[in-house]
Order: structure tokens, then sequence, then C-alpha cells
């Protein structure tokens, strides 16, 4: 290994020793690293070819990834062996695996959960390739500047990326716009082409995703825009240098950035060429390869299963539609079957505007032969609703791809749904929710249609290799074959009652928590004591994620301590990392709250370290890796009824945090797992929260009957955070009292009353430490590896090791 990386370092970074520098080790690393993994790969391919193996495409349009180096070295069995190698040249590996970015392919849970199921694949053996795009930049990198959030461009390929594998040769012509051409042949059949007037080349990157234990390896493949001539000579020659290259750069922003705004007309543009451009070259790439092999496509269904992972790619079911109808002529009715038996669709939310839409003159202008398959589908579909459910008009209106009632837009939830054999959620409560209101229609239409996948986590990432002091620990108490099989965290439960195993996972906790110490005061300048209690919410910021509602029971708090300051306070520290849609205004005024509430307290001495608040800018899979192990408390305090699982919730509990959270999204199954005194729960049921909303949304009377929130929420509206500008959260405040919809001060007293519960139990080590195990002992469960052993069976009809 260590002549591999000093040859890696000489000939393919062009450098000697003396002169290398961290980066060029860590590069040299990679590459001799990534050799091994493409042996691996080559076995795997070479092995799914041979046995006509069924593959498994995973759509999305997320893939947050993090850094590769240390994964692959776990997964590969070779973390020792590199960083033997790297000291006997001098190097020190925890500098150069620093030197790596964060991939830049993703923005939360959805990503994450999409590389996790990724790595699980590889883990069971599944022939798989996941589906996305490349961007260039991401969503955006976070600086806070005086407590506002900016945005800057992420630079993650700046300095070029060891792990990927350019495929130039690998090239689809993507279309846009233009016309429809119908021919009649001899026999009155009428085929329809499609002439674009514009197209735009995908071009492949590769990036191989190894399982654990090496034992396979399949690819992330990742579509890179480029313009078909990416230079108008003819303007260049007049000496319109720059407008000859402006054909070019609109074309390739379709993979610059992440997430578009589509707050214009370009904006929303954009994105549905970006989400038509990655399903269209995936669909061809696929196809591609189902043909070289079993040379028809009328196997395809048999051979290949499709999962979109969530209403981005569902376009991908009116593109295949299009390809073996038009491109195949394959009968109508035979590639509807196909189609249907070839999709699954994951639906990540209940929120109907996240069920994306797009206006009918915007998909006619850009995809004008699929706007006619829609048509189609849907006048056949409706004739279908109409046999079943005779003089229902609302369930026509609620059933039909195309909204009649706000505009003329095509529901691509419904297109989804309509074009898949199963439909998924992504925990229990959610699922049912599905049932009952975003998809109640069809599932009356269709009832044995969804199905429950609770999602899972990878515990190779967010224990092995994020907190080595707790997986050793584990290791030593139940044996190493706990590695792998998830379901041997079950033995950890007696562990939870021996005291001197309890010491010893407090011992691991403390010295995460000051590693954590050490990252705050290095990059936002404040000293934490590494001895108070750490209480996290690191996620997207949203309102239904409530961040606002921990910022008002901390300011309560800290209320509180100055009331009674000779009071034995328990010793807190507030932690909040997440990142906010650049066009929410209301989700980064919160973050602007955040950081006046932590110059506030962090400023006054009466407090004497007994509350801390903390934002750490720019969260990402790295900064997780650092946070999750250190925490005490996990916050998983959405509104009941609107998180659809999370699976930042696994991660705290396997790493030993207690969970303050609603019964909302997994946490009903985390609650199942590890008792009702091993999770604080609190606040209002879904049910609860929807019969409130029915009634009322207005929040006077919660206010009225509760004093600490009225001098929390007066606090806040006359500027006592804000004295440069008073009126600065005025409306953020008059939200929460006449429109709570996201119940905000309606469960804010049973929310501080559980802190202050949780405040007790700290003070009770041994009591804490128990639960704390328990909860690492109750979450083998939610390993991504059994959501993917129930995605193969129940959905895909794939086997997974040790049966392959």
């Amino acid at each position: 290994m260590r002549d591999s990386i000093e040859q890696k370092l000489y000939y393919q970074v062009g450098k000697i020793r003396i002169a290398a520098n961290n980066r060029d080790w860590y590069v040299a690393t990679a590459l001799a690293v990534r050799d091994r993994v493409v042996d691996g790969w080559h076995r795997s391919t070479d092995a799914t070819y041979a046995s006509g193996a069924k593959r498994v495409y995973y759509m999305s349009l997320e893939f947050l990834i993090g850094r590769l180096l240390r994964d692959n070295l776990a997964n590969f069995g070779l973390s020792d062996v590199v960083k033997g190698a790297l000291d006997s040249l001098g190097v020190d590996f925890d500098a150069i695996r620093q030197m790596e970015p964060d991939a830049a392919l993703g923005n939360g849970g959805l990503g994450r959960l999409a590389a996790c199921y990724l790595e699980s694949m590889s883990s069971l053996a599944i022939p798989a390739i996941g589906y996305g795009i490349r961007y260039e930049h991401g969503l955006f990198r976070q600086l806070v500047k005086n407590g506002y959030q900016q945005e800057y461009p992420e630079d993650w390929l700046e300095l070029g990326n060891p792990w990927q594998f350019e495929r130039p040769e690998i090239s689809y012509d993507i279309g846009f716009g233009g016309e429809v051409a119908q021919i009649s042949d001899s026999d009155s059949e009428t085929q329809h082409v499609w002439h674009p007037a514009e197209r735009v080349s995908a071009i492949a990157y590769d990036i191989p995703i190894v399982g654990w234990r090496g034992r396979h390896v399949n690819a992330l493949r990742l579509w890179s825009a480029r313009a078909v001539d990416p230079i108008r000579l003819d303007a260049f020659n007049r000496g319109d240098h720059v407008g000859a290259l402006s054909e070019r750069t609109r074309v390739e922003a379709i993979s610059r950035v992440l997430y578009p705004s589509d707050e214009t007309p370009a904006g929303q543009e954009l994105r549905l060429r970006q989400e038509y451009f990655f399903a269209a070259a995936s669909l061809q790439d696929l196809l591609r390869r189902h043909l070289k092999s079993f040379k028809t496509v009328e196997t395809l269904h048999e051979k290949a299963a499709i999962q979109l992972n969530d209403t981005h790619p569902s376009i991908a079911v009116i593109e295949l539609m299009r390809i073996l109808v038009d491109d195949h002529q394959v009968p109508w009715q035979q590639a509807w079957d196909i189609t249907r038996q070839t999709f699954c669709y994951t639906n990540h939310t209940l929120l109907p505007e996240a069920l994306e839409t797009w206006p009918v003159p915007l998909m006619e202008r850009l995809l004008p032969r699929h706007m006619q398959i829609i048509y189609l589908l849907n006048l056949m579909f409706l004739d279908e609703v109409k046999q079943r459910f005779p003089g229902d008009v609302d369930m026509m209106t609620s059933l039909s791809l195309v909204d009649e009632t706000h505009g003329r837009r095509v529901r691509m939830g419904n297109v989804a749904f309509l074009g898949s054999h199963k439909v998924n959620g992504v925990s229990a409560l959610h699922t049912d929710l599905m049932r009952k209101t975003v998809f109640h229609d069809f599932n009356a239409m269709y009832p044995d249609r969804i199905n429950n996948k609770t999602n899972g986590i990878t515990f190779r990432r967010w224990l092995y290799q994020s907190n080595p002091g707790l997986t050793k620990l584990v290791v030593d108490a139940v044996g190493p074959e706990i590695l792998d099989d998830e379901t041997l965290f079950a033995k950890l439960a007696p562990f939870a009652d021996d005291a001197s195993f309890q010491e010893k996972f407090a011992a691991v906790k403390q010295d995460n928590k000051a590693a954590l110490a050490k990252l705050v005061r290095d990059r936002v300048g404040v000293r934490l004591n590494p001895h108070a209690l750490f209480d996290v919410q690191i996620k997207r910021i949203h309102e239904y994620k409530r961040q606002l509602l921990n910022i008002l029971e901390t300011i309560a708090l800290y209320n509180a301590i100055r009331a009674q300051p000779m009071r034995d306070w328990t010793p807190r520290v507030k932690i909040f990392a997440g990142k906010a849609a650049p066009s929410y205004h209301r989700a980064k005024l919160i973050i602007k709250l955040a950081h006046d509430v932590a110059r506030v307290i962090n400023s006054d001495p009466t407090l004497r370290d007994a509350l801390k608040v903390v934002f750490l800018p720019n969260y990402n899979v790295s900064l997780a890796e650092v946070i999750i192990p250190a925490a005490d408390l996990s916050e998983q305090i959405s509104t009941a009824g609107m998180e659809a699982s999370g699976t930042g919730n696994m991660k705290f509990a396997l790493n030993g945090a207690l969970t303050v959270g609603t019964l909302d999204g997994a946490n009903v199954e985390m609650l199942e797992r590890v008792g009702s005194d091993n999770i604080f729960i609190f606040g209002m049921t879904a049910e609860e929260v929807e019969v409130r909303r029915r009634q009322t949304i207005d929040s006077s009377d919660f206010i009225a009957k509760s004093d600490v929130l009225q001098e929390v929420l007066t606090a806040v509206e006359t500027g006592n955070f804000s004295p440069d500008e008073p009126g600065r959260y005025r409306g953020l405040i008059e939200a929460i009292r006449y429109h709570d919809y996201f119940m905000v001060a309606a469960d804010f007293d049973a929310y501080y009353q559980r802190q202050r519960d949780v405040a007790a139990t700290w003070r009770r080590p041994t009591e804490w430490r128990r639960s704390a195990v328990l909860n690492t002992a109750g979450m083998g469960f939610f390993s991504s590896d059994r959501s993917i052993r129930e995605y193969a069976s129940d959905l895909w009809n794939v086997p997974t090791w040790p049966n392959r």
C-alpha cells in the first residue's frame, strides 16, 4: 500500500515527496485505494452480467454521500493498512482525510437516505445503479454574517474528484421543445415522432459504492449537462465573445445547482428541464444495458426494477412510455403494463405543495409529446375511475393527472402513483396518513398498492466510522458478529444495568463531547462546558420542523435562570445547524433569531455556564459525523403528522442520545423499540393537530393560559433580542398568535414541561445512562439493511446476501 501511494503521488499527482502537501497525499491515497475498489467493482459487474441477474435502478435527485475515503477503507477493511502505510511515510492520516470535501450532491434526509440505501444494496450484494445529477455547486455553501444566512456556491469539484470516472463515451441526447409529427403506416397505425427543437448532451460520471466487507461494489452514475455545440463560432468571429458562449452557459445550467429557485418562470422551467434531463438520460442508459443483455424491451419489468425516490423523477414514467411506444413500437397497453410493473414510487411527504405540479403550458412547450401521453393516460384512467365510481365527480377530480382547479397543472405525484405497481411510505404513521390524506382516493381505487417501508440508516457510517469508541465497546460486549448482523444490537439491553458498562459508555460519550466542543471553539469561537447536557437539533430549517419552538423554549429557560440564579440549574448547551432554502424567508429569519438569542445568552455573565447556544454553519455529512456521537439529547419536535420519517432520530439514538419528540414519523416506532421510559414524548398527536386545524389556528387561547409563553413572545416581539431593529420579529410572533398552523404555541407548554423532565433525569446519571444504552440496543430494526431487504423481497423481487 505504501508503494502504491508513492507511485500515485509520483505519476498521477505529479509530485515528489518533499513537494507534496496534504491535498496531494489525500489524492494519492484515494487513487491507491480506488484501485482496490475497481477490482471489486469489475468482479461484481462481471458476476451480474454472467448471471443475468435482475438489477435495481434507484433514481434520486439527491445523494448525500459525504466523504468517501474513510467509508471505502472501512468497508474494504483497509483502515489500519492505509494508516500504517501513511505513518511509515510520515503523513498524518487524519490531516489528509480532512482534505476531502463533502460531495455537494444533496441537501438533507432525502439525499442521505439515498446514500445509505445505495451502500446497503452493495452490502447485500444487490446489483444496482444509483442515478442522479452531478451538481457542480450543489445546494449552496452556507455562511452566516451578522446572524443572517448567506448563500455561496459550493466548490467541491474545484480541485477534482479522485473517486469519479468520467465516461465521455457514454453520452445521450436529451430533447426539449419542438413539435410532434403523426405518421400513418399501411395498417392505419399512427406513429408519433417527436422532433425536439433543442438537444442537450448528458455525459456520465461514475462513482463506485462499496459494500460492507467489500463483498459487492455498485455504481452511482451521475449526469452532467453539456451543450451539443460548445461555442457559436459565427458569433465569436463577429466579436461577440461572450454571446458565443451564452447557449453553452444556458444548457449547462441544468447540472450546476441543486434545487434552483422556482420563484420565477425561468427558475421553474430550469427545475423541469433538470428533472427530465436526468430521468431521460437514466432511462436511455438502463435500456441500453438491458438490450445488450436481453435483446428485447418486452422483458424489461422482469430484469429491471426502477425505484423513484420521491416525486422529482416521476417524469420517468411518461418518458418510458414514450420510448416503448414511439421508439420501440410496443403496443400501448403492453407498454403501460411493462411501465407499471417496472416502477415503484417512494413518497416522502404529506405536504401537498411538495408533490410537484407543473403548469400545462410549460409542459406542452417543453415536453410536447409527454403532454400528449399524459392526456391519453388520463383519459383512459378516468374512464376506469368512472366505471368503478359512477357519478362520483369529486373522485374523478381528485384522481385526475391534470388539476383543472388551479390553473391547469400536471400532478406529478398522481403520475408517479398511477405509473407504479407499488407505492411506499417511509414510516408506519406516514404510510397510514398517506392512505387517509394525500392518496386517500388512490388508495380507494387501488387498495393493495400502498405499503410501508420504514426508513433505515447504515450503521457502517453512523456508528462504526463516526463513533469508533462506542463501536469497540459494543463489540467487546456482544462480539464482532454484531458488525454483520444488526439484530444483535438487542443483546446490549442486559448491559444497561451493568454499572461498569454504563461508566465506559459515559466515558465514550464524554470523549465525543470534548471533540465537538473543540470543533465549536475552532469554528464559531464559543467555549462549551463538555460536562453540560448537549441538546442538539440539526436538520433543514423549516417551520414544520419547529426550530422556532426550540428557540422559544431556550428563551424561557434563560428567563427562568435569570429569575432564580441561585437554583442549581442543569447546565445545558443548545446546538443548532441546518440550511434554509434561499427563497424561504421565514426560515432564514428563524436562523437570525437563533443567532440573536445566542448573542444575548452567551454574553450574559450571570448564567455562569448554565446555558449556551450555538449555531454551526454549513451543516453537512462530515459535520453530522462529529455532532451526532456527542449529543445527549436529540430534538425531533416536528408538528405531528408532518415529518414522513426522519433518519436523524435513528442516528442519534444509535449513538446513545435520548430523544425529546412528538409522535411523528419514525418517532412512533422508536418509542415502541426503546420503551416509553427511555424517550421524552410530548405534544399533540397527528389526529389532534388535524382536529385543531379544522377548528382554528388562532392560538390566542393557548397563549393567554401560559404565563411563560406570554413572557417569551413579548420579549421577542418588542425587540429584547433585536435592539438594533425592535420590530424584526413582529411578523413571526404575530403568525404564532393568530396563524399557528405548525402548533408552536399549542405545543409549547407540553414541550417546556418535558424539557424540565429531561433536566431532572439528567441529574440522575445512572438512570440517564441506562436509557442511553437501551436506545442504542433498540436501534437494530432501523438499519438500512433491514429496509433494503424489505424493498428487495416485497417490491423488487430480487435476492439479497447471503442468499444471492
